[in-house]
Order: C-alpha cells, then sequence, then structure tokens
C-alpha cells in the first residue's frame, strides 16, 4: 500500500547560531525524536545557510555516505586524504567517510579561487547514507551535471545502484540507494521512481505531488511505493529524490 507523509518546513528541528541556519528534517546532534531518526537508508538532510568566511571545522565522520548539494554560492570542501574543492550549483559531490576521514566545509572559495573575498552565504543540501559495509577505505569524488540538468527531467546525481554504474553520477557505496535532482520550468512535471522509500525534498520553489496536494519550498515527501507525478508551481522549482530500496536496520 502506497503511504505519503508530508513534512512541513516549519516542522523541521532547527539550529541558528552566529553564522549558521540550518535546518534538519531528520534527528540530529542535539535534537532528538525517537519516532525520526531516519528514513529508508536517509539518515540526515539538512538544509544550510553558512555566512560568508565561516564554515564547520575539520571534523569527524565514520561508515557514512555523504553528498552534498550546493543550491547557491560556492562551498570549499578539505580533507584529511588530501581532496580539496570548491562546490557549486550544478556539482555534485560524495565523500565516503568509510574507516575514518576528517574534513572541513566553509565559505571562503577565494582561499583557494584568489579572486576576491564575496559577502554572499553559501545554501546546500546535506545527505548522509549508510553504507553497505562498514570500515572501508575513506574516498572522494566530484563531477559536473549542469549540462544534465538542462534537460527538465530527473537526473541521477550519486548512486551505488547497478543500473546507474557507467551513467552520469557519481558512486556511492550503497546500492540500495540513488539520489536524482531535478530543475523544472513552471508547469513542468517529472514521474517519481517506484521503490520501497522515495523521499521527495523541495529546497527551491513550489510542487504539487500527485494525489498529495502541494509543497512549498523546504516541505518533503516521505512515500512508500512512488510513481507519483511532481508538478513544479508558477515559478518552477528544484528538487532531490532519493530513491531507496532497503532501510536502516535497527537495534
Amino acid at each position: 500500500m502506497t503511504t505519503v507523509d508530508i513534512r512541513r518546513a516549519d516542522d523541521r528541528f532547527k539550529t541558528t547560531i552566529g553564522w549558521l541556519d540550518s535546518k534538519h528534517s531528520f534527528s540530529f546532534g542535539h535534537h532528538h525524536d525517537p519516532r525520526n531518526t531516519h528514513f529508508g537508508l536517509l539518515l540526515v538532510n539538512n538544509d544550510d545557510v553558512v555566512t560568508p568566511g565561516s564554515g564547520f571545522d575539520t571534523h569527524p565522520h565514520r561508515d557514512m555516505e555523504i553528498v552534498t548539494w550546493v543550491l547557491r554560492g560556492a562551498l570549499v570542501h578539505q580533507d584529511s586524504e588530501g581532496h580539496s574543492g570548491i562546490i557549486y550549483p550544478g556539482l555534485a559531490q560524495r565523500m565516503s567517510a568509510g574507516s575514518g576521514i576528517l574534513h572541513s566545509e566553509k565559505n571562503d572559495s577565494w582561499r583557494l579561487s584568489g579572486g576576491p573575498r564575496h559577502a554572499d552565504p553559501v545554501h546546500f543540501v546535506q545527505m548522509w547514507v549508510l553504507p553497505d559495509e562498514a570500515g572501508k577505505a575513506p574516498g572522494y569524488e566530484q563531477l559536473e551535471i549542469a549540462d544534465e540538468l538542462l534537460s527538465g527531467g530527473l537526473v541521477p546525481v550519486a548512486s551505488g545502484m547497478p543500473e546507474h554504474e557507467g551513467a552520469s553520477a557519481i558512486r556511492i557505496g550503497q546500492k540500495h540507494a540513488a539520489l536524482y535532482a531535478a530543475r523544472l520550468a513552471p508547469g513542468a512535471a517529472v514521474t517519481l521512481p517506484e521503490a520501497p522509500f522515495v523521499h521527495l525534498f523541495v529546497p527551491i520553489g513550489t510542487v504539487s505531488l500527485e494525489r498529495s496536494g502541494d509543497l512549498a519550498t523546504g516541505d518533503a515527501a516521505r512515500i512508500t511505493t512512488g510513481g507519483q507525478r511532481v508538478t513544479a508551481g508558477p515559478d518552477g522549482a528544484e528538487i532531490l529524490v532519493w530513491e531507496m530500496h532497503a532501510t536502516v536496520r535497527m537495534g
């Protein structure tokens, strides 16, 4: 049986400090609700805005596939494996924490680019899914997919599913999950994948979800089965969709 659980933007957990405005779809940090720890394999869906010159100092991760999707501005990634890069809209990025990695994420792209210091915040969504196996070697990958997004359809962003082997998507160490993005023109529509767990997030714009009504910026839908049509509102929309064929085993 298909179920659709709509989660509104204002109901998310919120962390607001001087340099960070973060909204959490699931339990995160000191925010904990035992009824809201994950959906499928997705444990984190953080909607973050970071002021210029600030960001997350070096911190550890372990056994997690972390995908970062920038909506506006530029985010600098650096890690203990020697990877360094600037993530911007249309650039997919994945970090596999594996057996352990340290990294930082900051809004200070001028340090690497050599350009002038800017005054623009960076807005991004960071998503975490569990890997297939624990203790694997850490890894990093990024891929430009801006051209594919011009199609207006669902574009694979990050996937470990066998059917996406060789597609324009970065690989994650989870064979039961894939992330898609779509930039929808006003009135344009896409059909969600069919899977036991489908997570739809609307970071920009408004959409109408077939048989479930309208979703505004920051809203999400947790869906079993999938296959519904998503239609952009009058100003268009950008959506992020996880297709998952497994869930977290608790206990």
